[in-house]
């Protein structure tokens, strides 16, 4: 949300406290404003309904945790859905290829986990044990708030710098989620940082999605996962 939320937030809130017959102080709103801000005015209205409809939850007045379970999911449930969509990449992108995700997490994971070649040839008797470990690392991840992840998980592919040399164009990385939060995903990482992870091509994918410093064209270099440049 934007500061020209917050009015209808608050008469948002101030229906919400009425119904459940409590008071709203400015320290309340203050304390609801800074936990929903990350979200959407119309996300934080349907969570509100969600919560005052339901038959257990609409007995008690919803808290910013209420709120976060409704849109968010628990740690647990984001875990299990982030190794859900890094499983489907694992057959749909393959090894060879790079690829950048939307959640940060997932690379810090796949990070620990050795690296995107080696977790997409994960034999299928060992991806039991490599789901617990993944699931477990994410929420430790997510916990966290902020941690170093690698900008881009490199596939088992030459390096930049020999495609460079033959004058062919650097692979474009594969996205996996939505492209405007893989952009943001990228931009966020640390290269060389504490997952094992390698990454060469940091001058050049720095290009994502933005325009061109000299020729001020976009640039089409990324390809979403299963479609097409």
């Amino acid at each position: 949300m934007t500061e020209a939320d917050k009015p209808p937030f608050i008469a948002l809130l101030q229906g919400v406290f009425a119904y459940h017959r409590q008071a709203l102080s400015s320290a309340l709103i203050g304390i609801y404003w800074r936990g929903c801000e990350r979200w959407s005015l119309e996300q934080v209205s349907k969570a509100f309904d969600s919560l005052t409809a339901d038959a257990e939850a609409g007995k008690f007045l919803p808290k910013i945790g209420d709120l976060t379970r409704v849109l968010e999911g628990t740690p647990t449930d984001r875990g299990m859905i982030a190794w859900g969509t890094t499983l489907d990449a694992m057959s749909s992108v393959g090894a060879y290829r790079d690829v950048v995700f939307d959640d940060p997490a997932i690379h810090a994971c796949i990070g620990d986990l050795g690296g995107w070649p080696k977790l997409a040839r994960t034999p299928l008797n060992e991806l039991g044990y490599v789901q617990a470990a993944f699931c477990k690392a994410h929420r430790a991840y997510t916990g966290l708030g902020t941690f170093d992840y690698p900008p881009s998980l490199m596939g088992d592919r030459s390096p930049d710098d020999e495609f460079v040399k033959a004058g062919l164009p650097v692979p474009a990385p594969v996205l996996v989620g939505d492209p405007v939060r893989c952009q943001a995903v990228y931009l966020g990482g640390t290269a060389g940082g504490k997952t094992r992870i390698a990454f060469n091509g940091a001058a050049a994918l720095a290009l994502v999605a933005m325009p061109h410093r000299e020729s001020g064209q976009d640039v089409p270099w990324v390809r979403r996962a299963g479609g097409a440049p």
